[in-house]
């Protein structure tokens, strides 16, 4: 797809068409990226934009168009750098001009970045505590009855150190059991009176085997409630094949406002955080699981849901890290979960939900991408017979 977006924009240059050409490579490629995400079980993953996600001026650009908006000035730069190039001989006060104004466009979002990231976040700090466990026989599912059982009790006296230490929630990672319906009510109680006990809210992943499905589930205990359970939507094929995905959120209204939760995967796709986002979800607390080798790229894709829908995210993988980050898409806190046999880390993060343009308009700018893309491949098919442009042509 990207050799057929060079070849698109060469073959409009060297017809003189430098518009649709500077157009044609951007274009074309973030409609890729948005098809990809509609139809593909990676959804957003293969965005160029991920690879700014420590460009925090930069980053915050996804608060108005999403990932798409980063990638399309991504490729629009070379574009306007190849066409400066072939023009500059011919034509410089062109090619100046027209660097000119992609350095004025880049310049203005990185203004932008720099006066979001200096507004303060504001919201209530929260105390979160975060627990993960790579040792071996850890970093699977373990299998139901005693074996969960006796995991769930760790985890449990991890969480209960972290409660005595200020922690207000705890998130353990993605799928640490197996629960089975009618099997296994002890697993269940051990982190039901863990929160009891210490007034913490603790969320912890595990398949739930349930009468009518299995579940990649997030069990949400509550203080002296029943648990509540949300059930993730997005499954890595072919490992998550069996489980049924989700269809509703799972919100809770605390004193610090209003959380949210996911699992992993879910963090990859935008349409999910962007319900969140517009049910006021200030903090997004999430159980994953990463695989060593992808902790610093997957395990950091939910940054940019954080600052696309204006909230914090807390998240706990096993095999990767377990970190905390605010809804401008700054790293508060971090740990590796290879450092210890159970990795811990206590952070304060801010709950507090910033409205977004992206988040009240969704994918609109990807849209704009298909659009133009559309009027390029028009302009290609009108031009296609003219002679070639002599300033474009290579020497």
């Amino acid at each position: 797809m990207f050799t057929v977006a060079v070849l698109l924009f060469r073959a409009l240059l060297r017809r003189g068409a430098h518009v649709s050409a500077l157009l044609a490579l951007p274009a074309t490629w973030v409609s890729f990226e948005y098809i990809a995400n509609l139809t593909s079980s990676s959804g957003t993953a293969v965005s160029l934009a991920y690879s700014q996600l420590r460009f925090l001026p930069f980053l915050q650009l996804a608060a108005l168009t999403g990932p798409w908006g980063m990638s399309f000035l991504l490729l629009l730069f070379p574009a306007t750098v190849a066409i400066g190039i072939a023009l500059y001989r011919g034509a410089p006060r062109h090619a100046i001009r027209l660097i000119g104004v992609n350095l004025a466009v880049l310049a203005a979002v990185l203004i932008f970045g720099a006066v979001r990231l200096a507004t303060p976040v504001g919201g209530q700090l929260l105390k979160v505590g975060l627990v993960a466990s790579d040792a071996p026989g850890n970093d699977d599912v373990a299998a139901k009855g005693a074996p969960t059982a006796a995991l769930l009790q760790t985890y449990a006296d991890a969480a209960t150190k972290l409660a005595s230490q200020g922690a207000e929630a705890v998130v353990i990672p993605e799928k640490i059991g197996t629960l089975v319906d009618g099997e296994s009510p002890a697993s269940d109680a051990t982190l039901q009176s863990m929160a009891d006990r210490s007034g913490v809210t603790l969320v912890a992943g595990a398949d739930h085997m349930a009468a009518d499905a299995e579940y990649n589930a997030a069990r949400v205990y509550v203080p002296h409630a029943a648990a509540l359970e949300y059930h993730k939507e997005h499954m890595l094929p072919p490992f998550e094949l069996k489980f049924t995905p989700g269809k509703t959120l799972t919100l809770l209204s605390r004193p610090s406002g209003t959380w949210g939760v996911a699992i992993c995967k879910d963090m990859d796709f935008t349409g999910l955080s962007q319900r969140y986002g517009h049910a006021g979800a200030g903090l997004m607390l999430v159980p994953a699981w990463d695989f060593d080798v992808d902790w610093i790229f997957h395990g950091h894709i939910a940054l940019m849901r954080g600052v696309e829908n204006g909230f914090s995210i807390v998240r706990a993988a096993k095999n990767g890290s377990l970190y905390v980050s605010d809804n401008r898409g700054r790293v508060l806190a971090e740990v590796r979960t290879n450092t210890a046999p159970f990795a811990t880390l206590l952070a304060d993060v801010p709950v507090a939900h910033a409205t977004t343009l992206y988040q009240l308009l969704g994918n609109w700018f990807a849209w704009v991408a298909c659009a133009l893309l559309l009027w390029v491949i028009m302009q290609w098919l009108r031009l296609r017979k003219r002679p070639l442009d002599e300033l474009a042509r290579p020497t």
